[in-house]
């Protein structure tokens, strides 16, 4: 299983499955797709009108990595289930706080 995130300079870019309008917000763990490609789970309680689900994932995996919400943004995927969350910060710290969300 591939993991879901790719290291960059000054960060990783990670791959999320969001599900908004959920009873809680939270993550998941890491599923894989069909196409042998990983994501995190993410549920948030925010509904998906204005950004709002967005914002929400974003503050939910600023605070489970631990840095600060202005650290993470949507980079692609903004009205899409998939998405691509842009976190900066030491690349490596992040994976292994990936790595321990995730489960890996």
């Amino acid at each position: 299983m591939s993991p879901p995130f790719r290291l960059r300079d000054g960060g990783v870019d990670l791959f999320v499955r969001l599900t908004p309008k959920a009873a809680l917000d939270r993550l998941e763990g890491v599923e894989t797709s069909a196409d042998g490609r990983s994501h995190l789970k993410a549920r948030v309680r925010a509904v998906p009108e204005n950004g709002a689900a967005n914002q929400a994932l974003q503050r939910l995996v600023a605070k489970a990595l631990g840095v600060p919400a202005s650290a993470v943004s949507v980079v692609a995927g903004g009205t899409s289930r998939l998405k691509t969350l842009r976190i900066s910060g030491d690349p490596r710290a992040l994976a292994e706080s990936i790595d321990a969300l995730s489960g890996g």
